[in-house]
């Protein structure tokens, strides 16, 4: 396992150990958002995922636009994972 790989789980680690119930929302957010930052995916919880491009879009549009999509994808699975099961069926149709 690399070191980047290990320095992920052991941060999603902490996530892990403390599910968001309900009242405990601050803490869990404050360890997202460390855990978001150390993935440098921690701009999807503040930038809209833009309209997709257009089919004569320049190459590099494209991929900023597929990243920023699969990001939205992995955070919100993040979190959904990171939530009590009360919370996870509530939330699980709604992007982050």
């Amino acid at each position: 396992m690399s070191s980047s790989n290990h320095n992920t789980f052991s941060l999603r680690s902490v996530l892990e150990k403390e599910k968001l119930n309900g009242y405990n929302f601050l803490e869990w957010y404050r360890n997202l958002r460390i855990v978001l930052r150390q993935e440098k995916r921690d701009y999807v919880l503040e930038k809209v995922l833009p309209e997709k491009y257009r089919s004569n879009a320049p190459q590099s549009e494209k991929n900023a636009w597929d990243k920023h999509s699969n990001d939205v994808v992995d955070v919100t699975c993040l979190m959904l994972a990171t939530m009590n099961s009360d919370l996870q069926k509530q939330y699980e149709n709604v992007a982050s």
